[in-house]
């Protein structure tokens, strides 16, 4: 399991001539990582005098963001195997029309699955814009430029997911669907856009 391996040893299997991990699964790193950060902020505001009337709700924010971190480390390994049925399809007989076409068929439908992974990981790692929101505004201040970096990581994610959606997308003969992703994708990135600004807006007042 990638997400067993020491930093080190990530980093080391990532730079190898292996595949996997890749782009997808280093955007769910990003992803895990974005969710960390904002619960450890939630952590440290948590108890703090200053802080007090925000305590609840930051200890609430926390937890939530730690489970969404769970959620992302696992997907590491998922993305990591999710072009796996695609690679086994790719090696179905071929010999006959019929072994042909029951071989398209099921590459084709092999690529949506892969495809599912980070396509998941793009939508969902924006779940995390309100919780960043509410700490970039009520948080501890000494952990603002957590948030930033939190931030910084939820859109490389968002990013770096859907470009691995796209180059799957390119295999596709099914066009409405892949019409269907390319506007949710869209969609899906100007609402990062937009977060990204307010939010990193509100830190930039707080560094004033």
């Amino acid at each position: 399991m990638l997400k067993d391996l020491n930093i080190v040893e990530f980093a080391d299997e990532t730079a190898s001539n292996s595949p996997a991990p890749g782009g997808g699964s280093i955007a769910a790193l990003n992803a895990a990582m974005a969710a960390s950060l904002l619960a450890m902020v939630g952590n440290l505001t948590v108890g703090k005098k200053k802080y007090m009337e925000f305590s609840p709700r930051a200890e609430e924010i926390a937890k939530a963001c730690a489970e969404y971190k769970d959620k992302f480390v696992d997907a590491i390994d998922k993305d990591a195997n999710s072009f796996n049925g695609v690679m086994d399809a790719m090696k179905m007989p071929k010999e006959t029309e019929e072994e042909k076409a029951a071989r398209s068929e099921k590459i084709q439908k092999e690529y949506k699955i892969a495809i599912e992974v980070p396509l998941s990981l793009g939508m969902g790692v924006t779940d995390l814009y309100p919780y960043a929101k509410e700490l970039a505004e009520n948080g501890n201040a000494n952990a603002i430029t957590d948030v930033a970096v939190a931030l910084i990581n939820i859109k490389a994610a968002a990013e770096g997911a859907f470009l691995n959606v796209k180059i799957n997308l390119n295999s596709l003969k099914d066009e409405a669907y892949r019409k269907s992703l390319e506007e949710k994708m869209a969609k899906t990135l100007d609402e990062v856009n937009v977060n990204h600004e307010e939010i990193m807006g509100i830190v930039d007042e707080k560094l004033r």
